[in-house]
């Protein structure tokens, strides 16, 4: 009777989870193509926010009046406190959502009017927990370009830094990764992720935390492997450590969903203000952790 038990359990939650399933298919993206939508094969990586202003269901604004011209091979550093809006910025570049007001542009064209499937097929993301499948090395790599060759799919995995650790594993790229990546570390598996952007090779890049989380060591592997990445690329980056941010071309700070600073890292240490002091407490924090 308790193995029947079980079974009817079982039964019910799988069913309740089938019904969750078709529920999520069967809902209309709130984010669709537009009538007049355009398709924009080819894009060169240019990217204008024009008073952009935005807030979550209708709620308090996290982001209000944002303005931002970014050369094609550009890299922002986007710096602030938790909750300035720094992940709003790349959520709503990756349209993730739409703005309330003001306009989002790639190569001067209106977001709202890039069809989905030319946008998405050039953007990038690199998150702080890169999400794997079930599969081998070899498949997780691939997803981002599922005709690519044994050997474009090794070009990559080297330039990730992540062809060396992979050859240690009996299978090599045939290697099972688990759900979700578990049997691999999180360092490597940001480097797996990391190799399948390049794979990719989008013309608009986001780092979200992407260094986070690791060792010293791996941190260095992940730098030199998102250092080829991010060349000749549009990137926006967020990092917790700013010294990872310090060599891009312009450093934006935001405070409560605003632009306060823009500049070089040169330039905002000289100006002494929101960032320099930024800079400093982090850097005494380092110091009290190393003792």
């Amino acid at each position: 009777f308790q193995d029947f038990s079980r079974v009817i359990d079982w039964s019910t939650r799988s069913l309740t989870a089938a019904d969750r399933v078709f529920e999520v298919l069967d809902t209309e993206p709130d984010i669709a193509d537009a009538p007049d939508s355009v398709s924009l094969p080819e894009m060169q990586g240019a990217v204008e926010f024009e008073h952009v202003t935005f807030s979550y269901d209708g709620g308090r604004q996290v982001l209000t009046d944002f303005s931002l011209d970014v050369k094609p091979g550009e890299m922002i550093g986007l710096v602030g406190h938790s909750g300035a809006g720094k992940s709003t910025i790349i959520s709503l570049l990756a349209r993730f959502y739409d703005v309330d007001d003001g306009a989002i542009r790639i190569d001067g064209v209106d977001v709202r009017k890039i069809r989905a499937c030319d946008f998405r097929r050039q953007l990038g993301i690199v998150l702080q927990e890169p999400f794997l499948f079930p599969g081998s090395i070899r498949d997780n790599i691939a997803y981002a370009k599922p005709d690519a060759t044994f050997e474009e799919i090794m070009r990559a995995a080297k330039a990730a830094n992540c062809h060396e650790f992979v050859l240690k594993f009996p299978d090599g790229y045939d290697t099972q990764v688990g759900e979700r990546g578990q049997r691999l570390s999180g360092g490597e598996r940001q480097r797996i992720s990391i190799a399948r952007a390049i794979l990719h090779d989008p013309k608009i890049l986001i780092l979200d935390e992407a260094t986070a989380s690791v060792d010293t060591e791996t941190e260095k592997q992940i730098q030199e492997a998102i250092a080829r990445l991010v060349r000749n690329r549009t990137t926006f980056a967020i990092a917790h450590r700013l010294s990872t941010l310090r060599h891009a071309s312009r450093l934006v700070v935001m405070k409560e969903g605003k632009m306060v600073e823009c500049g070089t890292h040169d330039e905002l240490m000289d100006k002494d203000g929101v960032y320099a002091e930024l800079v400093r407490i982090q850097n005494e924090v380092n110091r009290i952790r190393a003792v």
